[in-house]
């Protein structure tokens, strides 16, 4: 049998989320923020002072790549990273003031990204697609892919 693409959920998957990360960075760009940048704010926005851990956790990223992520927005003025009180080996991780006010246009901005990738489907669609998408994350999550 061979491989059709277009009938693969993983290839479409990456090759939508390509898409999306490429739109999302250009409207982000203006605003000084990469995607890795903005999908870490969206959780210190909803929760300030995380570890680089519960980064990871959250985000199912490397380790690695985390701490390259942090690392460049502390230098680029988003957070500011402080000992953990309770963890000697860890390390909180607070937003500035400036990322604190990038949350309206950079979350705008994804919306519109959103907006315009979901324009040709009906509300019921929209629904649907969102929800069949939490359900394959979380079964990929709970390890029935791998």
């Amino acid at each position: 049998m061979t491989f059709r693409k277009d009938q693969s959920a993983g290839y479409l998957t990456n090759h939508m989320a390509r898409l999306f990360a490429q739109a999302l960075h250009a409207r982000i760009r203006p605003l000084g923020l990469a995607p890795a940048q903005f999908m870490t704010l969206l959780e210190l926005w909803q929760e300030d002072g995380l570890t680089q851990s519960d980064l990871v956790a959250r985000l199912d990223v490397e380790q690695a790549t985390m701490a390259n992520t942090l690392a460049r927005m502390e230098r680029d003025g988003l957070i500011r990273r402080t000992p953990h009180p309770d963890d000697a080996r860890a390390r909180q991780t607070w937003m500035t003031p400036r990322a604190k006010a990038l949350e309206g246009p950079a979350t705008a901005a994804a919306d519109a990204v959103n907006a315009a990738a979901l324009d040709g489907l009906s509300a019921a669609d929209r629904a649907t697609f969102l929800d069949l998408m939490r359900r394959t994350i979380a079964g990929l999550r709970h390890g029935r892919a791998g």
